[in-house]
């Protein structure tokens, strides 16, 4: 008699189950951070025109109610800002950090606000080195249609229960380094995919107050290119100019 047990080959074996597959972008999660994205591109169609106030509000309640990242979307897909960038090339390092030797010793702008309020908005030219310091006062620097120069722009913030709040365009870079002692440093770390583009460094420090610096959502710097091409374009001008008066004054 065997009594070794066979193997029933008419038995059925338990099948390895698929892996997982993994989840579309789509479908993943969505974050705090995310309806807040949205609810900023809601804001700025308002303020354009582009939306009621009863689109406005109810789009935004909608925002607060969905889940996925998916279901954000279509809140915003017949808005310009939504599309904006999205074929924008992968992103790129932002240059090293600019030396204390490259910098001017003097800042090119001091903002200040002692039991007050300073804003700095607009159509202006941004320096290498800004300054702001808020004592019981509030600062607000924006970026989102300033005129860079430079590349590289170092904002130096001391908030003293105060507050500074500071906002770039999309498509720049953004840096952060500071703390707070009983308050709010944030910095929202922003890589630009244009190797052109300027990068602003924020450094601070907050006691009791708060510092702030993030992108201003369906902001952009569309002349990053132009200003470049534009600079070379008046330097060779500028020198054909000198060589033609050379000519004329033989």
């Amino acid at each position: 008699m065997d009594l070794q047990k066979r193997s029933d080959p008419t038995a059925t074996t338990t099948a390895t189950p698929p892996p997982p597959t993994a989840a579309k972008p789509t479908d993943l999660r969505a974050s705090d951070a995310d309806r807040d994205r949205i609810a900023d591109i809601l804001r700025e169609a308002l303020a354009e025109g582009r939306l009621t106030a009863e689109e406005h509000a109810e789009r935004v309640e909608g925002v607060l109610a969905t889940k996925t990242v998916g279901e954000l979307d279509q809140f915003v897909r017949d808005l310009p800002a939504a599309h904006t960038g999205r074929t924008a090339p992968a992103y790129t390092s932002a240059p090293n950090r600019p030396t204390a030797d490259a910098l001017p010793a003097e800042a090119d702008e001091n903002v200040v606000a002692v039991f007050s309020a300073a804003v700095r908005k607009g159509r202006w030219r941004a320096g290498r080195r800004i300054h702001a310091y808020s004592i019981f006062g509030s600062i607000e620097i924006d970026l989102s249609e300033a005129i860079f120069e430079y590349q590289q722009v170092v904002i130096k913030v001391i908030s003293v229960f105060g507050s500074v709040e500071i906002r770039v365009p999309e498509n720049v870079s953004l840096r952060g380094n500071g703390g707070g002692v009983l308050g709010n440093f944030e910095v929202d770390t922003l890589d630009s995919g244009d190797p052109h583009a300027p990068v602003v460094y924020v450094d601070g420090l907050a006691v009791l107050g708060n510092v702030e610096a993030r992108p201003k959502r369906g902001k952009l710097i569309a002349d990053i290119l132009d200003r470049v091409t534009g600079r070379v374009t008046e330097r060779v001008a500028d020198r054909v100019d000198r060589s033609l008066r050379k000519h004329l004054d033989r």
